[in-house]
């Protein structure tokens, strides 16, 4: 899978886009695409994660406690919270469409941790991002 079209396909894809050729050929070999259908349970809440996903196209939405609390699109990547601490799913995701995402085990995905740096930087970064936006609204309520 690590073919030319599919390395330029991994570099239009945010988390990606500024891994070199060759972090992005590491990726292409450390990744599985799947075509997923709508209504399929990617993520359970409370499950141990054995995998990280990234979505290239199609939309999946994300619930905690049964509440619906965000809408994931192409680009959009989530279960690597359980695989960098070993804790439970923090929510469920749910394909709202038919959805090709790429799939990264556990051991792939500290594997790129450690290979990837720009990839590394992304992901603290964008969990940086999360615990922002939660604190926001924490504040918010009260």
């Amino acid at each position: 899978m690590a073919g030319q079209p599919y390395l330029d396909r991994l570099a239009h894809i945010p988390l990606f886009g500024s891994c070199s050729q060759r972090e992005l050929t590491k990726i292409a070999r450390a990744t599985d695409e799947l075509s997923v259908p709508e209504g399929k349970v990617l993520t359970e809440e409370g499950e141990r994660g054995r995998e990280a996903f990234v979505i290239v196209s199609g939309t999946a939405g994300v619930t905690i406690g049964g509440t619906p609390v965000a809408e994931l699109g192409p680009g959009d990547h989530f279960g690597e919270l359980a695989l960098l601490d070993g804790g439970p799913r923090t929510a469920t995701v749910v394909a709202t469409s038919e959805l090709v995402v790429l799939v990264i085990s556990q051991q792939a995905f500290t594997s790129l941790i450690d290979e990837v740096p720009g990839l590394s930087r992304k992901i603290l970064a964008s969990l940086a991002g999360l615990v922002r936006e939660l604190d926001r609204k924490i504040s918010a309520l009260g």
